[in-house]
């Protein structure tokens, strides 16, 4: 059985262009390609692209994500380890549903706040052994130390700063600016020093840029702090931040 590039696109919630750039790095190769140039993939294939989305969806670039896959050639173990993940996932929103209902209750209620109740289900180093575990210490503390040296006002400022560099996407493109153009790689620029400044994941290649550009696209959850400032916006982004990558960055 296999099915072609645009229906895994259209079931994964991609896209063609996304796919084939998957295959030209190496990182997911089509099963097979027709007389025609189109590619097919079949079931080993499939279950690889899932091990790379879920993989994206902790966070890790291209290049990351092919070390992890290269390290884990077990692909039953590695799909324990993922469906641990989630499963982990689905209780620490269960208990942030069951946080912010015990919130309203007691607010309008008038009753006594409890700071373990408000906050259950929000340590964002959950997936701290995970991580350390396939990615190394260092990744993990790279980045937990740069969140936890920040105080309020700094974290603040740090997703205020996103929120203007998607609204002056979303102008750019509202007014006909290529994302070629000087004025939309300016903001780019700024996306750059905005993605770079945690250090989380190591130095920010152009692989690892231009990919963070095609998961803006590929994940809805990604793509909607961008389209909601206007529909293509998060396409638009992923276009500047290819070229950016192209234009000044290197592997």
């Amino acid at each position: 059985m296999e099915w072609s590039i645009q229906e895994i696109a259209r079931r994964a919630g991609t896209t063609s262009r996304t796919l084939r750039h998957y295959d030209d790095i190496g990182l997911l190769e089509p099963s097979r390609v027709g007389r025609n140039g189109y590619r097919y993939y079949g079931p080993d294939a499939l279950v690889r692209l899932q091990r790379i989305l879920l993989l994206r969806e902790l966070g890790l670039g291209l290049s990351a994500i092919a070390e992890v896959l290269e390290g884990q050639r077990d692909t039953t173990a590695a799909l324990r380890a993922h469906l641990r993940l989630l499963e982990q996932e689905r209780e620490r929103i269960g208990r942030q549903i069951a946080s912010v209902r015990t919130t309203l209750h007691k607010t309008e209620k008038g009753e006594e706040l409890m700071a373990e109740e408000v906050l259950d289900g929000f340590d964002h180093s959950r997936y701290e052994r995970e991580v350390t575990e396939s990615w190394g210490r260092e990744a993990y503390e790279r980045g937990d130390r740069w969140w936890r040296s920040l105080d309020e006002s700094q974290r603040r400022d740090h997703r205020e700063e996103h929120e203007a560099i998607a609204r002056d996407y979303a102008l750019a493109l509202k007014d006909g600016r290529p994302a070629d153009s000087d004025e939309v790689q300016a903001i780019t620029a700024r996306m750059y020093e905005w993605q770079a400044a945690t250090g989380a994941i190591g130095a920010l290649s152009r692989e690892h840029f231009i990919g963070l550009g095609e998961m803006y696209v590929a994940d809805e959850r990604f793509g909607a702090n961008y389209d909601k400032y206007g529909e293509g916006t998060a396409a638009f982004v992923r276009d500047a931040m290819t070229v950016y990558g192209e234009r000044h960055l290197t592997d």
